[in-house]
């Protein structure tokens, strides 16, 4: 059974951001959120990759952090100065761990720790950042046809 999202923060057509549980269902629930999102932004042609790479940050935060873990949709606009250049999409997965994710390399026979990278080869750009109460890791992707 798929989990409520708790504390929709922000839902304003350029920007929406979300709240989950520490709990199982957090990455279903994530996923069903941005694609929802996506198809009401009419940004289907980003939308399987940009769920694939939400599930990957929010199961590795379910792994190693116990608070809320936030998501967060910016759509950016050239207009509005995107550092990228041209329309993207900004997407952020925070928790309250502080310690930075570490990209590996996993060899053929492991079940993980290919997350950071399916994100970095994925996206234009990724980092990650310090915040008040844990960090943030964030990647961007080029809207195409905008």
């Amino acid at each position: 059974m798929a989990r409520e999202v708790i504390g929709v923060i922000d839902t304003d057509g350029e920007c929406a951001e979300w709240a989950f549980p520490a709990e199982p269902g957090a990455v279903r629930t994530a996923r069903h959120a941005v694609r929802g999102t996506l198809h009401d932004w009419g940004l289907e042609a980003v939308g399987d990759l940009t769920v694939l790479l939400v599930s990957e940050l929010v199961t590795n935060s379910l792994r190693y952090a116990s608070g809320p873990i936030g998501v967060r949709l910016e759509r950016r606009n050239p207009a509005a100065g995107s550092p990228a250049g041209g329309p993207a999409l900004l997407v952020e997965v925070s928790d309250p761990l502080p310690d930075p994710p570490r990209e590996r390399v996993a060899d053929h026979d492991d079940e993980g720790g290919r997350g950071l990278h399916l994100v970095a080869v994925s996206s234009q750009r990724w980092g990650t950042r310090h915040g008040k109460s844990g960090k943030t890791v964030w990647f961007e992707l080029a809207l195409p046809g905008e």
